[in-house]
């Protein structure tokens, strides 16, 4: 492992015990304000965004859950232009109840509608997801952060494959509409083992 993923995994490991110490861990202080969770609600409200880097995110669960152990997943993306400027989704962060990290996914475009980019130009979108924020939690922040560091590699295979299963369900004559085939929603994933 190079030295920023290794830098990363520390961070990670960091924040989830400054948050252990409190009696909190990454989902419930991404949870703390609200009073009730609802399924397919964004939390917190609004999402978070950076306006220095561009990055944005917010946390979701769906009913039923992907699986037996995922509680929910932070969304990530990239908005090089501004907070008023093309959303680019990058990778969901896949948490058990407990916070912890569970998987990596890619979703197809209609899950998040966002302004769709190749594989490329996503994996060149990476590293400006850099959360510098200190709400609605600073180590939330930069936990999200310092995955998306840590399992970059990962990450940008789970792009490219996410492009390769699209490619290989298009349509010739309209090699777009795949992209809004609703019945297929995710389309790259890696369980992260504890």
């Amino acid at each position: 492992m190079d030295e920023a993923r290794e830098r990363a995994a520390l961070e990670m490991a960091f924040c989830e015990r400054i948050l252990a110490k409190s009696g909190e861990n990454v989902l419930r202080d991404t949870l703390r304000e609200a009073s009730e969770v609802t399924a397919w609600s964004h939390y917190p409200p609004g999402d978070v965004f950076d306006p220095e880097s561009g990055g944005q995110w917010y946390y979701h669960s769906h009913v039923p859950a992907a699986d037996d152990v995922e509680h929910g997943h932070f969304h990530c993306f990239v908005r090089p232009d501004g907070a008023k400027g093309p959303v680019h989704h990058l990778i969901a962060v896949g948490v058990d109840a407990y916070g912890k990290l569970h998987r990596l996914f890619t979703v197809n475009h209609w899950v998040v509608g966002d302004d769709w980019l190749d594989a490329s130009a996503t994996i060149a979108l990476l590293p400006r997801f850099d959360m510098q924020l200190a709400r609605p939690s600073y180590l939330v922040n930069r936990w999200l952060t310092a995955v998306l560091t840590r399992y970059q590699p990962e990450i940008e295979q789970l792009i490219r494959d996410r492009d390769v299963v699209l490619a290989d369900r298009a349509d010739a004559a309209d090699p777009a509409a795949i992209r809004g085939d609703r019945s297929l929603e995710v389309l790259s994933s890696l369980r992260i083992e504890a």
